[in-house]
């Protein structure tokens, strides 16, 4: 691994460039917003007890692309990757100044994750365990494709509800696909994710809490594709039956989330699109938990998904065809401490809750509220 970072430096310098390029862009962003209105206004209903600009997600794309045009390969994929992220960009940046339908919003995410395939980043085989390679159509990997940048750009942007929640999260998976795209020698794929990182990290001096400027869909949706493109390209295309799962693992938390509330929204025979507060970081707030803490709380259960990824990649438990014990423990090992994370923010969110009388009360009330992400945040 630390052959391949040699050989590969151009990931540690686009994911520092990204970094300076945020921290010292988002707050000239920010001003910008200020003077154009689209800022979220302090209110019974707000988190925010001040008026905070959005449009952040500008600062985070200037970010990624400045050293992506500088380290990466625009002769080829990676071409089609970032023109879509450009187009995820300006129709989040479009709602956010304006609003959006939902259909009209989803038509945009739609266009633009229509962009990568046209470049050959499209899913066109699996490596299923015990049935080896199974190649797809295009008329089915493409679709396929599609789906699964869309859903990805969805699920950041619902998970986008905290300080600095979005951003922790993003890069982490920024992080954890870098070092996987390496070691698959997936160089563009290592060097974009690196550099969503560096960005992501870089927007938290502005985004933690308290923060001074929110991302915005146009950054949760710039994001969100990235993840989902680059996860095509350095990952599930690869030959290795091992990686099926890991992008799927590493963004567990923004699907279970979405999963979560979806299943509730249709239960209730609500549009799937309807606002609520039912989402993960809307539940740790109801128990008392503050942003900050609510936040760190989810980080860390993405880390220990995120090691649990990097363990079953490079821990040579299985070579050969044969079982190494002491391989196979640690891997044991690393996946029951994810296991135990993810049963623990089950007993916050659940347990805790039934054993509370006024945090139930306090539940239902919220229950009907409207969804605030960074635009509209109800207080907890």
């Amino acid at each position: 691994m630390l052959d391949e970072l040699r050989a590969t430096p151009e990931v540690l310098y686009g994911a520092g460039l990204a970094l300076v390029i945020v921290v010292l862009l988002t707050p000239a962003v920010g001003g910008m917003a200020r003077m154009l209105g689209v800022v979220d206004e302090p209110g019974e209903r707000r988190v925010n007890r001040r008026t905070i600009p959005r449009l952040g997600g500008l600062a985070i794309f200037l970010g990624i692309i400045v050293p992506a045009l500088a380290f990466l390969d625009l002769s080829g994929e990676s071409r089609g990757v970032l023109l879509g992220a450009a187009v995820a960009t300006v129709v989040g940046a479009v709602d956010d100044f304006r609003g959006l339908s939902p259909t009209v919003k989803l038509a945009g995410q739609v266009v633009a994750a229509s962009i990568p395939p046209m470049f050959g980043v499209w899913i066109d085989h699996f490596t299923f365990p015990f049935l080896g390679v199974v190649d797809l159509p295009a008329w089915l990997g493409v679709p396929l494709s599609m789906f699964f940048i869309v859903a990805v750009m969805n699920m950041v942007n619902f998970l986008d509800g905290l300080d600095g929640l979005a951003a922790g999260v993003c890069g982490i998976a920024g992080t954890t696909y870098a070092i996987l795209a390496l070691s698959l020698g997936k160089t563009d794929p290592a060097i974009l994710s690196a550099i969503v990182a560096g960005a992501c990290l870089g927007f938290l001096r502005h985004n933690f809490f308290p923060a001074r400027i929110f991302m915005g869909d146009s950054g949760a949706l710039c994001l969100g594709f990235i993840l989902a493109a680059v996860s095509i390209q350095g990952l599930l295309k690869t030959a290795s039956t091992v990686v099926l799962v890991l992008p799927l693992l590493v963004l567990a938390v923004p699907i279970l989330d979405t999963s979560f509330v979806v299943a509730k929204r249709l239960k209730h025979n609500l549009p799937i699109y309807a606002a609520d507060r039912s989402h993960l970081h809307h539940r740790f707030l109801n128990i008392g938990f503050s942003q900050r803490r609510a936040a760190v709380t989810m980080w860390l259960w993405c880390a220990s998904l995120a090691g649990a990824a990097l363990a079953t990649r490079f821990v040579p438990f299985r070579e050969g065809g044969e079982w190494h014990l002491w391989e196979t423990l640690l891997v044991v090992g690393i996946a029951l401490f994810a296991l135990a994370a993810s049963v623990y923010v089950v007993y916050l969110l659940e347990i805790v809750k039934l054993m509370n009388p006024r945090i139930r009360r306090r539940a239902r009330e919220l229950a009907g509220a409207e969804e605030p992400g960074e635009q509209e945040r109800a207080s907890a």
